[in-house]
């Protein structure tokens, strides 16, 4: 847990809360705040597997992973290509369009074209704009525009301080999430934030933010757990993940992005939806493990099988 990432302080808390669990399920749990300069305790041979709990950049792109597979260690979450790959909203939504599954039409920017070129690209693209970084999460250094001159404002100001930024069209409607375990799609959550807007201040400070369950028709609500499957395959995930999507008003989800370690507090969504499907906080982080232990043990047989047949 802890790492270098803007949402460190989230990623302690999430640390904190598997810990917790795990230690109630009875299994012995060692906590490391680790960081590209911090890495002692991956020389540590009493441990089985290591649960990441790491938001955002170095815990969830694919950094950490590659140092662990090349350790041949064993570790909950998907690979590092699969991260690396999950983690980059504009090649993310690539893959989910090139899966069949709808999406928001969206622009990278990068400080070129110029604005009168990237001003008509705009214009072209939709009314209303989401501008976000292109490898970030907690919804950090999102924002909302009402046009297009607003909009290049904003993504000059996402450029300077967060690196290249994608435009993406603002879909009307509601915002939900499906997490997913094991492949499991889990019941679908609408988030209602106080401001209609689902950022950092709605998901970790304000009180107000509504989460429900049971508010889209099931057939609707089947369709999308349907494509946040598609997108965890797209993607090539594993174990756990948690895929976002906006609702429009004519019953349309939209893929929005996969988080492949989404926030694992008692506060967070997927804790939330698994306690909706029957599986308590201990469970769900035991299941989990369970995946990765599975992981490890058939890419053993399959070494083993290549091994005899070279042999």
């Amino acid at each position: 847990m802890g790492g270098i990432g803007e949402e460190r302080d989230i990623s302690i808390q999430s640390g904190r809360s598997v810990a917790q669990a795990l230690r109630q399920a009875g299994i012995n749990v060692i906590t490391s705040d680790i960081g590209p300069n911090n890495l002692d305790i991956l020389e540590d041979d009493t441990i089985d597997v290591f649960f990441i709990a790491l938001h955002g950049k170095f815990g969830e792109d694919g950094q950490l992973q590659q140092i662990l597979e090349d350790k041949s260690l064993c570790y909950t979450g998907s690979g590092a290509e699969a991260s690396k790959s999950a983690f980059d909203k504009l090649a993310s939504k690539e893959c989910f369009v090139n899966a069949g599954i709808t999406a928001p039409r969206a622009i990278s920017f990068d400080g070129r074209p110029g604005p009168a070129e990237l001003e008509k690209q705009l214009l072209q693209l939709s009314e209303r704009f989401v501008i976000k970084p292109a490898r970030q999460g907690s919804t950090i250094g999102v924002t909302i525009a009402d046009n297009p001159k607003s909009a290049l404002e904003a993504a000059q100001q996402c450029l300077c301080k967060f690196g290249d930024c994608i435009i993406e069209e603002f879909i009307p409607g509601k915002e939900i999430t499906v997490g997913i375990l094991t492949n499991m799609a889990l019941p679908i959550i609408e988030i209602r934030s106080k401001t209609g807007f689902y950022d950092y201040q709605a998901k970790y400070i304000d009180e107000q933010t509504e989460y429900l369950f049971d508010t889209i028709d099931p057939i609707v609500a089947a369709k999308i757990q349907a494509d946040a499957i598609s997108c965890f395959n797209a993607l090539g995930l594993r174990h756990f993940a948690r895929v976002d999507f906006r609702l429009s008003d004519d019953r349309i989800g939209y893929a929005l992005e996969a988080n492949t370690i989404p926030g694992l507090t008692t506060h967070s969504l997927l804790p939330k939806a698994a306690e909706k499907a029957g599986i308590p906080m201990s469970e769900l982080c035991v299941r989990i493990i369970k995946a990765a232990l599975k992981n490890k043990n058939n890419k053993q047989h399959l070494f083993n099988q290549t091994v005899n047949s070279q042999t």
